[in-house]
């Protein structure tokens, strides 16, 4: 059995999880969780995004899902908006690629340009 210390601890970092995931934040990372983005890994992609916000403490940033977006031949497609700047659109990003997209565009501001497929 766990001290109450313990149990105390796994519910901050839940209830940090789940403010992550209902998107209070301004800052917003969208994953493509189609049927074509599945079958590409977006699973996977989504499950790397969660795990490297959650290392980094980075609760002000919102993830979410969405359908296909109709660019199946870049699947998995992660959208990121930040205030003030324009969405980016990557396409073809795997567990690696979306950890580093955490660590470059959310964390230090730069985008990736060789992974971006589309600017809104």
């Amino acid at each position: 059995m766990k001290s109450l210390k313990d149990l105390e601890a796994i519910r901050e970092q839940a209830k940090q999880m789940t403010g992550i995931r209902e998107g209070k934040a301004e800052t917003k990372v969208i994953v493509g969780m189609g049927t074509c983005g599945i079958a590409a890994g977006a699973r996977d992609t989504m499950k790397a995004i969660l795990d490297e916000l959650g290392k980094r403490n980075l609760t002000e940033v919102a993830v979410s899902q969405t359908g296909c977006l109709g660019l199946c031949e870049q699947e998995p497609i992660v959208e990121v908006e930040v205030p003030d700047q324009p969405r980016v659109i990557y396409g073809k990003v795997s567990a690696e690629k979306a950890r580093q997209i955490v660590a470059k565009h959310l964390v230090n501001g730069n985008m990736i340009g060789e992974w971006v497929i589309g600017r809104k």
